[in-house]
């Protein structure tokens, strides 16, 4: 088992930069591929960002691109994911997860094993 705990949220200004952490525990997340996904209130949760077990490859979706890095340490057992440039759109309830779905689906949330609670992000205009 692997429980996951998100911190790092907050309430930010549009432009402003935040940065989650994603910390796990139970086993050593380096056994697999960790992910970032979103909630905004009366949506979808969506994919946001992915990284691969030795960090070598990343993907992001394309709302994010550019703004947003996700980074690991698997020594410490940390996701990290930096924000930055952020809007309104970007508020929303960010959750972390960890699996091993094939990397072509790894934007779908219920092929991860593993998810923490959330934490909430919120951007004023």
């Amino acid at each position: 088992q692997v429980q996951l705990v998100e911190s790092g949220g907050g309430l930010v200004q549009a432009g402003g930069s935040l940065r989650l952490t994603c910390a796990a525990s139970g086993r050593t997340i380096s056994s697999y591929a960790m992910a970032w996904f979103r909630q905004a209130p009366r949506k979808e949760r969506e994919f946001v960002a992915v990284i691969s077990r030795s960090g070598g490859t990343t993907t992001y979706a394309d709302s994010v691109k550019g703004r947003f890095t996700i980074s690991r340490d698997n020594i410490k057992n940390i996701v990290y994911l930096e924000m930055s440039s952020l809007n309104a759109e970007d508020t929303a309830v960010y959750y972390c997860a960890a699996g091993n779905p094939p990397w072509a689906l790894a934007t779908k949330p219920n092929l991860y094993d593993y998810r923490g609670q959330g934490t909430q992000v919120t951007v004023s205009s």
